[in-house]
């Protein structure tokens, strides 16, 4: 179980990146979903210990992670935003020197761990490669390889599929849903489809607090039957509010929210999660 109790932080300049942080997370994967400059990044670093919040708590199954962020490292993998790589090591090398860097003994059993790893990240055919010249996909599943080097309990992914095309994205997809089990899994990432594909719980932040919380179902619940959809916009001085604007084939589409139909032509549609993102993002109606 992972414990987070009002944890904030402020950079220099006044700018406020967490505003009283609360979760409780227990094992399995958990979804982060905020847009670019919510603080998710700033929360994941932290609990990562990597940066000390100002004030706040942090408990990872007993530990005081902020008293003894030693004993944390121990048991996490932690994949960040952006990573670098030697430029002229293979993967498998990197690899091996990360492992001892993370403490485990140069041994048989921990290349076997490696080449374990390779195998379930589906690098097995490109282990002698340097990782500079991997793909995006390829580098990402790279990150999560030695990410859970050590076996960690607790996985920190921050924005794993950013940048990549439909085919890498759906084989991270694949890799990520067989690595929950009994650790936990903190998935940070600003693409709700992301989180609808892997997570049963999930929580909103918006400008470093966290705005919603709970289960995919549960966060649009409230909304079923209040959200409208059609190829024009609502009259001028509608109440409903505009969740969205996207196009299909060419042709816009409107998605409201409102008690009512919003005008003429206006379908009920089944509620997403993502108009349940939209509606914290842009407004302080909660449901």
């Amino acid at each position: 179980m992972l414990e987070v109790s009002n944890l904030g932080k402020t950079y220099r300049g006044g700018v406020v990146a967490l505003d009283g942080i609360d979760l409780s997370i227990s094992p399995g994967m958990y979804g982060l979903l905020g847009p670019n400059g919510a603080g998710k990044s700033t929360l994941m670093r932290t609990l990562a210990s990597i940066q000390l919040p100002d004030r706040g708590s942090i408990r990872f199954d007993g530990i005081d992670v902020l008293a003894d962020p030693v004993a944390l490292r121990r048991r996490l993998g932690y994949l960040p935003q952006s990573f670098g790589a030697y430029p002229h090591a293979s993967c498998r090398t990197v690899l091996r020197h990360m492992a001892i860097l993370k403490g485990l003994p140069n041994d048989p059993k921990t290349a076997r761990r490696i080449d374990d790893l390779l195998d379930l990240t589906n690098l097995t055919a490109h282990a002698r490669r340097p990782v500079t010249t991997f793909s995006g996909g390829m580098r990402q599943r790279f990150g999560i390889a030695q990410a859970l080097l050590g076996d960690p309990s607790l996985l920190i992914l921050d924005e794993p599929t950013a940048g990549l095309d439909p085919e890498e994205r759906l084989r991270l997809y694949n890799l990520l849903s067989q690595l929950s089990g009994d650790r936990v899994v903190l998935l940070s990432t600003h693409i709700v489809d992301d989180v609808e594909q892997l997570c049963d719980e999930v929580a909103m932040i918006k400008a470093g607090k966290v705005v919603a919380q709970g289960s995919s179902t549960g966060l649009i619940q409230g909304l079923q039957g209040k959200i409208w959809q059609a190829t024009v916009a609502a009259p001028d001085g509608t109440p409903a509010r505009l969740l969205s604007l996207a196009y299909r084939r060419g042709h816009p589409l409107y998605r409201y929210f409102s008690d009512a139909p919003p005008g003429d032509g206006f379908a009920p549609v089944p509620a997403t999660l993502e108009d349940r993102y939209f509606l914290e993002l842009h407004g302080d109606q909660s449901c």
